[in-house]
């Protein structure tokens, strides 16, 4: 299949560099080149945009405040110089993070991240909404299939997630949002119940004051969170 991507990187060497790249990989397709965020924003209406590879220190409107005016399957993957923005790349659900200067070998990993989301999501749909009974995610270069029944919880880290299933004894480690990971998960079996903490209500043993037992685990119920908790397992 074919992506289209956007580039958009204030500084001209870096936005030929990225164009160059785009071009030597197959899946792409580029549809939009601009050298400021208020050019892009310009010409957003109407246009499917796939992937975007978008700089964030830019003058005018920066990159991340672009970003979050992106349609939400718009997958963004970060080209910057600044370390200290990985952070708030995360916040804003960001696929991934290239520091500059980076190799062509980097910039297609991250490209085929956005492919394989891409796969995946499109399998889901032709399986029909109904029918999909799990999630593929990508742990020790494997991809694996976890059924959403097995899940007990999902604990988010700072560039991570931890899903906790009653079929491992150790957690599977994969690279992603806890909110990426919320928008996959069907809404009527799981909960978002902390910052941190996302659990499947139907594996909830007992709620304590302000935690929730699930198996051998306590997951703090956070104040942001309790009263659609409680309103979710009717209390």
């Amino acid at each position: 299949m074919k992506l289209n991507c956007w580039i958009v990187d204030d500084e001209p060497l870096a936005l030929e560099l990225l164009d160059s790249y785009v071009q030597k990989t197959p899946f792409l397709n580029l549809t939009g080149k601009y050298s400021s965020t208020l050019q892009a924003m310009n010409n957003m209406p109407d246009k499917r945009i796939d992937v975007i590879f978008l700089d964030i220190q830019m003058p005018d409107v920066n990159g991340m405040e672009l970003a979050r005016l992106l349609d939400k399957n718009t997958r963004i993957i970060f080209t910057t110089a600044f370390s200290e923005y990985a952070l708030d790349g995360y916040k804003v659900n960001a696929l991934d993070y290239l520091l500059k200067p980076f190799s062509y070998s980097d910039f297609l990993s991250a490209s085929k991240k956005a492919l394989e989301w891409f796969e995946m999501k499109i399998a889901s749909e032709e399986k029909g909404e109904a029918e999909v009974s799990g999630i593929f995610v990508r742990s020790d270069y494997k991809l694996l299939h976890i059924l959403f029944e097995d899940i007990l919880l999902v604990e988010g880290l700072k560039d991570y997630i931890k899903i906790f299933t009653d079929k491992e004894a150790k957690p599977i480690l994969t690279l992603m949002s806890l909110k990426l990971m919320e928008d996959e998960l069907p809404s009527a079996r799981f909960i978002r119940v902390h910052r941190s903490f996302i659990v499947n209500r139907d594996k909830i043993v007992r709620v304590e004051k302000n935690r929730i037992i699930i198996g051998k685990h306590e997951i703090p119920i956070g104040e942001t969170y309790r009263k659609a908790f409680l309103l979710a397992i009717r209390y």
